[in-house]
């Protein structure tokens, strides 16, 4: 049956999915029972919370574990309520211990009190120990249900080991190797357990691990390094060098998603939202991005009183201009901060090439500048023929577009500096700032020349 037709049968039909008088639902149902729990679950997510009751709860057990897994945080907790403590806790345990810190991160401190209680002991504890990390740290978004061996296994000894524990573990082609003591030692690949005799010990052809993480370490630092040093697995220690966990190239991948999105958000002036756009709440969109807006608005509010003050100077002619150098300022310093925020955020400009980076920019600045400048000259004396007004145009532009490309150039590294985003130095702020400032500085040189 198509899964459109299932889903719209089922959503249709709640109250019969268990009536013999109608086989068409109980097809649909059967159906739909088949479908993969990632679908289940997205269809689940476009369900009002009473049709999300009737359908969570007539789910088979084993499938009622693995669409749960694929719920968001949101819905989860709702079908938390509508269970047993048995039945939460056999849901729980099913989840992975950073599945859980996941969950629980986003929990009241009663709910997060009576859902820990229903988790083993072991378990338990391996939570709070993560929920002390702080968001976005290494210790919050690593693995640690991950299988280690010791140094001095055999071959043997280490492939019964996997073989009795990979069910409930996972497993990937680089293994770490810690000592009794619990400390990182080296890595090995699984590749080396195939092709090494039996009895030979682990420590006979141990690699070093020579790049590893803190577990307070930036999620964003993280990606920086994994990136840098093609890690498709980085281990995880603390101060003393034990073993936590590893971040995998799935996390990595998540990572560089969530700060490409929050970089986006950033960009645009908004506060990144955690959640889904739809599960986060109108008010507190209205607020975040009210905020930012009537700040803004404020800040453009000194053009309007600098024009009051040029008034004069910007009667007829030069008036005509102010819409073309502002938007030509934006553009120019738009351009530079992107090429700053994505060399920072590569890599590629660092602290020893910055200076390089912006001496190139000003070069630029002037080449762009004077290109530009011609063609405003070319443009304002063949429309109205008034020589002065077009070379204060053209000299205005001049100054506004190196203004810019300076602006746009350093305003990231500043704000990397002292420890902010630097894609805040982006879209409407940085829009705003050139507005405010070329405006400034267009009446200067038109009151410098003309008096």
């Amino acid at each position: 049956m198509d899964p459109k037709k299932t889903f719209d049968t089922i959503k249709e039909h709640l109250d019969k999915l268990d009536q013999i008088d109608y086989p068409e639902i109980l097809n649909a149902w059967q159906s739909f029972l088949e479908y993969h729990p990632a679908d289940i679950a997205h269809f689940l997510a476009h369900c009002d919370y009473e049709s999300i009751k009737k359908i969570f709860l007539r789910l088979p057990d084993d499938l009622k574990v693995k669409v749960f897994h694929e719920l968001s945080t949101k819905i989860k907790i709702y079908c938390l309520t509508l269970l047993d403590d048995t039945e939460r806790s056999m849901l729980l345990r099913n989840l992975s211990i950073d599945e859980l810190t996941d969950f629980f991160d986003e929990l009241s401190d009663d709910e997060l009190k009576k859902y820990l209680k229903l988790l083993h002991k072991k378990d338990r504890e391996k939570v709070i120990s993560l929920l002390k990390f702080a968001p976005e740290s290494a210790g919050s978004i690593m693995h640690t249900n991950v299988i280690t061996l010791m140094e001095d296994f055999t071959v043997e000894k280490s492939i019964y080991i996997l073989q009795k524990i990979q069910p409930s573990r996972s497993l990937h082609e680089t293994i770490f190797v810690t000592n009794q003591n619990g400390e990182l030692v080296g890595y090995i690949l699984l590749a080396d357990l195939v092709l090494k005799t039996p009895k030979t010990r682990i420590s006979n052809f141990l690699r070093q691990a020579d790049i590893t993480i803190t577990v307070d370490e930036n999620q964003r630092a993280i990606a920086k390094i994994m990136k840098h040093y093609s890690l498709m697995t980085a281990p995880v220690v603390d101060k003393e060098g034990n073993f936590l966990g590893i971040i995998s190239s799935d996390t990595l991948v998540e990572i560089i998603e969530q700060e490409a999105s929050e970089d986006i958000y950033r960009i645009s002036a908004i506060t990144p939202i955690k959640r889904n756009y739809f599960e986060t709440s109108f008010i507190k969109l209205f607020s975040q991005r009210s905020t930012i807006l009537i700040g803004l608005f404020l800040l453009q509010s000194v053009s309007s009183i600098i024009l009051q003050a040029y008034e004069a100077t910007l009667a007829g002619f030069l008036g005509f201009w102010i819409t073309m150098l502002i938007s030509t300022g934006g553009n120019a310093s738009s351009q530079t901060s992107a090429l700053a925020i994505q060399g920072m955020a590569t890599g590629e400009i660092d602290n020893q090439n910055k200076s390089l980076f912006i001496k190139r920019e000003l070069l630029m600045a002037a080449a762009l500048g004077l290109v530009l400048a011609l063609l405003s000259f070319a443009r304002t004396f063949i429309d109205k023929g008034n020589f002065l007004g077009s070379v204060t145009v053209s000299l205005s532009l001049f100054t506004i577009i190196s203004f810019s490309v300076l602006l746009g150039s350093t305003m990231p590294i500043i704000l990397k500096k002292i420890r902010i985003d630097p894609a805040h130095a982006a879209g409407p702020i940085l829009a705003t700032l050139i507005d405010v400032i070329g405006l400034f500085i267009y009446c200067i040189i038109s009151k410098v020349i003309f008096g």
